[in-house]
């Protein structure tokens, strides 16, 4: 083995900071030593999670876990290792015809990531999570055995490592289905609404669509309180474009990405800078709705086109928070929810509201059920502790749920469902948090 080291590590909210030993090995035969010769072990992908889940004592990355194993063409059908992200599904598969059934807002997470969060997207309602698309993957267990785990072999593990945030074991490989596409481009609407009245009538008028988001200002009250822009979509077909995109339908051309060069002062961002970003976002689409064709990438992953901009939030970093509320109280939890966030000052650039379907009953550690999810970004403060407090007791006023992919501050009550880990061996962060109570 190994000398131990520790280094420093965070996740993409760049906090919390923790001080802890991290091994990134190629090697099944060096990863189950380092399993069997430590008591506490978590797995960590991309580090582009918001949460303190893939925080430990010993963390392993598997970015070394990098390879692709197999892609059947014919099926849509796609082997690798866990190590490998998303993006690097697809510059594969794009090209050839293929997309990702189930993506989150950034394409720069890993397939085991993607599975220990069972990740969600825009089309939830639709076409379900991640999971619904796992045909099968490699776990090392606490002794450090690998098994294949798949809805008929070691079913339980399949389903507790599924949304279980890495207490089963370490993903080593996954096998997944992949989605047809004529071209790598969407049809796109945009309409803008006044109120959550407004949002919640279109959100119910477009359940059809696969593809529903909202951006919505977390700034207003009163009568303009969730005021909104719906962007719904669905894959382009190739007779639906013009020119080089209808000759080259399936490549996209290569675009500048800029990068934030340093952290952003703690001054930038405040109340006034975020309602003025809100206002200038809303008012930038001039019409009440807007039809056109936009490539996946700028619908699927707008932020990923500007390098390291969680350096925006300065050095104290951010949290993510992300929870459901039930259909059926939606809009008045999510009207509690703004308004409590209006009052507090603490305004959030990027508070995006989707719809959830039914939830697959089996994946019983998946975030996800039928509701309405709204995802904000806080920057860190003195204030944000007692605002995350006050959320967390809206959400479980309305019986809702928070995302534990996001989660990095909010109460054991209710987060309970991760005391039903089925190791000791597999430790994270969170978990000792949450178990804990702090």
């Amino acid at each position: 083995m190994k000398p131990n080291f520790t280094q420093k590590v965070t996740n993409w909210g760049n906090f919390p900071v923790v001080e802890k030993e991290i091994r990134s090995e190629d090697s099944f035969k060096k990863i189950k030593e380092f399993v069997l010769n430590h008591n506490e072990v978590i797995a960590r992908g991309n580090g582009r999670c918001y949460g303190d889940a893939s925080l430990g004592e010993n963390i392993f990355s598997s970015k070394k876990l990098n390879k692709f194993i197999s892609f059947d063409r014919l099926n849509g059908i796609i082997e690798c290792e866990s190590g490998v992200l998303l993006s690097e599904v697809l510059e594969i598969s794009v090209p050839q015809g293929y997309f990702l059934y189930v993506t989150p807002g950034t394409k720069f997470i890993s397939v085991g990531g993607a599975i220990a969060s069972d990740v969600h997207g825009k089309n939830h309602h639709a076409e379900g999570c991640f999971s619904e698309y796992v045909t099968e993957f490699k776990l090392m267990t606490e002794n450090g055995d690998i098994i294949i785990c798949s809805r008929e072999e070691n079913s339980d593990k399949f389903w507790a490592t599924i949304g279980g945030m890495g207490l089963t074991g370490i993903i080593l490989s996954a096998k997944f289905k992949l989605k047809n596409i004529e071209t790598a481009y969407i049809r796109q609407e945009s309409i803008k609404a006044d109120n959550l009245d407004e949002i919640f009538r279109l959100f119910e008028e477009s359940e059809s669509w696969t593809y529903t988001v909202a951006w919505i200002d977390c700034l207003q009250k009163g009568k303009n309180i969730g005021r909104s822009i719906l962007m719904r979509g669905e894959h382009a077909y190739r007779h639906e474009l013009n020119g080089n995109d209808a000759k080259s339908p399936l490549v996209l051309k290569k675009k500048f990405s800029p990068t934030v060069p340093f952290y952003f002062p703690s001054f930038v961002l405040n109340s006034l800078t975020v309602k003025l970003f809100n206002l200038l976002y809303y008012k930038k689409q001039a019409k009440k709705e807007l039809k056109n064709f936009t490539d996946y990438e700028t619908f699927f992953y707008p932020l990923d086109a500007i390098n390291d901009w969680n350096k925006i939030y300065g050095k104290s970093g951010f949290i993510q928070y992300q929870m459901v509320i039930p259909k059926e109280r939606g809009k008045e939890g999510m009207k509690k929810i703004l308004e409590t966030i209006a009052n507090s000052g603490n305004g959030s650039f990027l508070a995006v509201l989707k719809l959830f379907g039914k939830s697959n009953p089996e994946a019983y550690n998946s975030f996800p059920f039928e509701g309405y999810t709204l995802a904000l970004d806080f920057k860190v403060n003195s204030k944000l502790k007692k605002l995350v407090d006050q959320l967390d007791q809206i959400v479980q006023e309305f019986g809702g749920r928070i995302y534990l992919t996001k989660d990095s501050m909010s109460r054991s009550s209710l987060t309970n469902y991760l005391k039903n880990a089925q190791s000791s061996k597999f430790v994270s962060l969170q978990h000792k948090r949450i178990l804990n109570n702090k």
